[in-house]
């Protein structure tokens, strides 16, 4: 996605004083300085990061648990913005996860699967939930989402494919998982998973993927092309990190504004 000029000016400018700790129009905000830090793990590479089921038995979380600030992907395996997701601006996230200033949660929707056919999304889900029990996550997710079959193919996802992807993860394939992805073991999950989904937001089947919400605020309208772009949305979240009050004071009107030039260009 190619990040509109009105959109990374918006965004650049409203950081540009975020570090400076001043509320618009100049004067000192009050709750400027930023809160106490509690993270103190730093993560050598990504696969030393903790990784778990959440017990809403819907999400997967990453990183340091006592970090303050919570970045929640949604996102179905099939989706080709997604992959574009991944392949850009996450990598502004992995950083601040390597740090432990904040960490990640995931919620997998299979949505693709009705709308073009076939089962790829589901066995995906439940071949990532089998990785997650094996603490190989992060690292299938990374592979999984790099290979994502072209234009959504409906025979993408097949089981076979799933496990000839696992096979470059040290310690992943074993009976265990490969039982669990032919089986379809965790498909409980991947129902309850697809439900959460369709339960964030207003509209009645889901938000769309990917949608990306830093602590509880969804990184919407004239603002979503920021979470393309590693370094944008990098400043974005370590900006809400350490100042919360921004969103309300300066990024939502941000988006508002952003929306009518957008929308006009």
């Amino acid at each position: 996605m190619e990040i509109h000029r009105a959109v990374r000016a918006a965004v650049t400018l409203g950081l540009i004083g975020a570090f400076a700790g001043c509320a618009p129009g100049g004067t000192e905000a009050k709750d400027a300085r930023p809160a106490a830090r509690t993270e103190t793990v730093g993560y050598a590479n990504t696969t030393l990061l903790p990784e778990r089921p959440a017990s809403d038995g819907t999400t997967i979380v990453v990183g340091n648990p006592e970090a303050r600030s919570t970045v929640h992907m949604y996102e179905d395996p099939r989706c080709p913005v997604v992959e574009e997701y991944e392949r850009t601006g996450a990598k502004g996230l992995k950083e601040l996860l390597l740090k432990g200033e904040i960490k990640a949660e995931y919620t997998f929707a299979s949505f693709k699967d009705d709308r073009l056919g076939g089962d790829g999304s589901k066995r995906a889900v439940n071949a990532l939930r089998a990785a997650l029990e094996k603490g190989k996550f992060v690292e299938y997710h990374a592979l999984l989402i790099a290979n994502q079959p072209v234009a959504e193919l409906r025979e993408g996802f097949t089981t076979d494919f799933l496990l000839s992807l696992a096979k470059s993860i040290p310690g992943l394939r074993d009976e265990a998982f490969d039982r669990a992805v032919r089986t379809m073991k965790y498909s409980s999950f991947v129902t309850a998973s697809q439900k959460a989904y369709e339960q964030t937001g207003d509209d009645p089947i889901g938000p769309g993927t990917p949608t990306v919400v830093v602590n509880a605020h969804t990184i919407d309208g004239g603002l979503y092309g920021a979470v393309f772009d590693a370094e944008l949305f990098s400043l974005l979240v370590t900006d809400l990190h350490e100042r919360p009050y921004a969103w309300t004071t300066e990024y939502e009107p941000i988006r508002e504004a952003l929306e009518d030039t957008v929308a006009e260009s």
